[in-house]
């Protein structure tokens, strides 16, 4: 496996951990559960993917040093 794929395995679980602590409800109108729920996944998978090419970046930078 590579280190994207274990950073990826890592960082997911965690994302969903951590926005579990996240009210959203509040944001969204009445009776959208469908699209809060795809904003949400959309939320998930861009702040997985950001953190994953934060810390693969750090990572691959700091091979060079």
């Amino acid at each position: 496996m590579t280190i994207k794929t274990v950073l990826y395995l890592i960082v997911v679980p965690s994302v969903i951990w951590a926005f579990e602590a996240v009210n959203i409800n509040c944001i969204f109108k009445k009776n959208r559960v469908y699209q809060a729920r795809i904003c949400y996944l959309f939320l998930l998978f861009a702040t997985s993917y950001l953190v994953v090419n934060f810390f693969y970046d750090f990572y691959a930078y700091s091979k060079f040093v």
